[in-house]
């Protein structure tokens, strides 16, 4: 165990004491003003400089080392939190459990914000241990309303040159004490699809005078996963998911439908199958529709960018993260995940890792987005360690 991670042990309760206080005032996109509020209070304790107003509630803190502010931005580096909420009504019976209904802290950014904040308030005490200038971001809007693309598009590059950008999520399918990053693709691209086809609604004993649409779009469903096995590299992973299907026009069982709707998510890794499958899907809409004499009408919304680490950053968290919990500890070849994150914006504009920080343990099994998730405060010291050690790496006293 590092000196830093035995240190910051001693101030478990307190962290804890912040994630669970952050954890009882969940807030979505955009509306993280209390949140906003509760990290502001604590920089103001530590004597912090902020500025606030990013993304709307969105916070940078900065910190300078032993020899002052850097003086460009090799010597500067950003490190991330989100700090925003989803919509789902808590089932975990906790005392601290969310007082705002149907809002829920459950995908850990109460503890990405905590453990911000504890290496804040370590590295504000020890400036001494690292040279250069670090950027803490409290981050709005993560979970689907890129709140890292507001503050990129906002000029935070402008304001504040870095030389690499840093972020970590906790990871409830690892054990606690582990860690794992890969360099390249850590997370997916995001993007959905919707599928309109229109036929002729009629009456369902007399098929032949009407133009099915019910068949057309369940062809096209089954058509579409094709895509995956038959247009995609086997290499490269890729996810087509069908998740809605409706007719509209009629609710009654002897009517055929006049439209169909069909919708759903695509993940990809590398830009080339994200492009291949936009134009993919469109021709194949397109073709099934005619087929059954239905024409269709196609859409498609690209999403987060999948975040992708570059190779010199990703040794840099791999050997703070060995310093944290031990090399033999440190997964460097992470499978990458097909969920999305919008720090995948930071890392389009500036190098960077994004890293994952196991907390599965007895207490804590639950997966990211349940209902009966929370954050694990055994795990919120090795983070902040982390946090540290990757500054110190990151930017050395010589």
């Amino acid at each position: 165990m590092s000196a830093v991670l035995s240190t910051l042990k001693k101030s478990k309760d307190e962290i804890a004491a912040w994630r669970r206080e952050m954890h009882q005032h969940p807030e979505t996109a955009f509306e993280e003003f209390w949140t906003s509020d509760y990290i502001a209070a604590r920089l103001d304790e530590w004597g912090v400089a902020y500025e606030r107003g990013w993304a709307k509630t969105g916070i940078v803190a900065t910190l300078h080392g032993k020899n002052g502010a850097a003086k460009n931005k090799e010597k500067t580096v950003m490190l991330r939190a989100d700090m925003d909420a989803l919509d789902i009504t808590e089932q975990t019976g906790l005392p601290y459990a969310s007082k705002h209904q149907g809002k829920m802290h459950g995908c850990g950014h109460d503890g990405h914000s905590a453990m911000l904040l504890g290496a804040v308030q370590y590295l504000s005490r020890h400036p001494e241990i690292f040279d250069g200038t670090v950027h803490f971001v409290f981050q709005p809007a993560e979970e689907g309303e890129g709140g890292g693309r507001v503050m990129v598009e906002e000029g935070f590059f402008e304001k504040y040159p870095v030389k690499a950008v840093f972020g970590m999520h906790n990871w409830p399918g690892m054990s606690k004490g582990t860690m794992g990053v890969c360099a390249g693709a850590m997370t997916a691209a995001a993007d959905r699809f919707s599928i309109k086809i229109t036929g002729k609604g009629g009456h369902a004993a007399m098929p032949h005078l009407n133009i099915d649409v019910v068949t057309a779009a369940s062809s096209l469903v089954m058509s579409l996963q094709t895509l995956i096995s038959r247009a995609v590299d086997p290499m490269q992973g890729a996810v087509i998911s069908v998740t809605q299907l409706r007719t509209e026009g009629s609710e009654s069982f002897n009517v055929m439908p006049e439209f169909a709707s069909l919708g759903g998510t695509v993940r990809t890794f590398s830009p080339e199958t994200r492009e291949m499958i936009e134009t993919r899907i469109r021709e194949m809409a397109e073709a099934t529709a005619a087929a059954y004499h239905c024409s269709a009408e196609f859409s498609y919304r690209r999403g987060y960018p999948s975040v992708v680490n570059t190779e010199a950053e990703t040794e840099l968290a791999a050997e703070a993260a060995a310093k944290t919990v031990g090399e033999e500890n440190v997964d460097t070849k992470f499978v990458p995940t097909m969920g999305a994150e919008d720090f995948a914006y930071f890392l389009e504009q500036c190098p960077g890792a994004y890293i994952a920080l196991g907390q599965a343990d007895e207490n804590k099994k639950a997966a990211l987005h349940s209902p009966h998730y929370d954050f694990n405060d055994e795990a919120a010291p090795i983070g902040v360690s982390y946090w540290i050690h990757l500054v110190e790496t990151t930017l050395p006293v010589s």
